[in-house]
């Protein structure tokens, strides 16, 4: 068990960990597959937030009223790539990520690219559920879906281990999931090459399906 020093100090005073997410967020996911790989699931508590919701706290805790946000103690942490990155330090560190040099700096950028690809089919979801039909542009789509295909050729060209649970496949995996899920574009016909990549890592990762959104 790589975190059990990391859960020794939990049990010996650290502070319970909570995490507000909701369990169809990508990035909520990505915390709480990361948890499950360093094994520090039991000491996380997931608590719902709604960032729509005026009245929940989760502005308070995180300013930006956006999730996943943790609270450890008097300290909260966001978003969800420093999340994981504490969680990796929590763990002994270089599990997720190199500890140092430019190989870490370089997984650090890729994973921030997998998140993009999250970050642009989340937008061009809330363009169709927040505008009225007339008022959808076309124009919107078009500038997210071409990040998301930039992002993915680049990947296509320099896939990840898929055997390799680090930060920079935890990070695609639920972006790719999230595509899937709310499907703001057909992606797998144009790469095949990260559909059977997604299918090797879920094989190899029991994390992803566990960590998978409700339908």
């Amino acid at each position: 068990m790589i975190a059990s020093d990391a859960l020794h100090a939990l049990s010996a005073g650290r502070p319970p960990m909570v995490l507000r997410t909701t369990l169809t967020s990508p990035y909520g996911r990505k915390v709480r597959m990361a948890a499950e790989v360093l094994d520090l699931s039991d000491s996380l508590r997931i608590v719902p937030a709604d960032t729509l919701d005026p009245e929940d706290d989760l502005r308070d805790q995180n300013p930006l009223g956006k999730m996943p946000c943790l609270i450890v103690g008097d300290e909260v942490l966001f978003d969800s790539r420093v999340i994981l990155d504490f969680l990796d330090s929590l763990a002994g560190g270089g599990h997720l990520a190199p500890p140092s040099g430019m190989e870490r700096f370089r997984a650090l950028t890729r994973a921030a690219l997998a998140d993009g690809i999250a970050d642009a089919g989340l937008l061009m979801v809330y363009e169709r559920r927040f505008r009225d039909p007339a008022q959808v542009s076309q124009r919107w789509l078009e500038h997210q879906a071409s990040k998301i295909q930039r992002a993915m050729a680049a990947f296509a060209r320099d896939l990840p281990d898929p055997a390799r649970t680090d930060a920079v496949s935890i990070s695609l995996a639920c972006a790719l999931g999230y595509l899937d899920w709310r499907q703001p574009l057909d992606w797998r016909a144009d790469y095949p090459g990260l559909a059977r990549w997604l299918a090797d890592f879920a094989a190899a990762e029991p994390a992803f399906a566990t960590t998978e959104s409700p339908t």
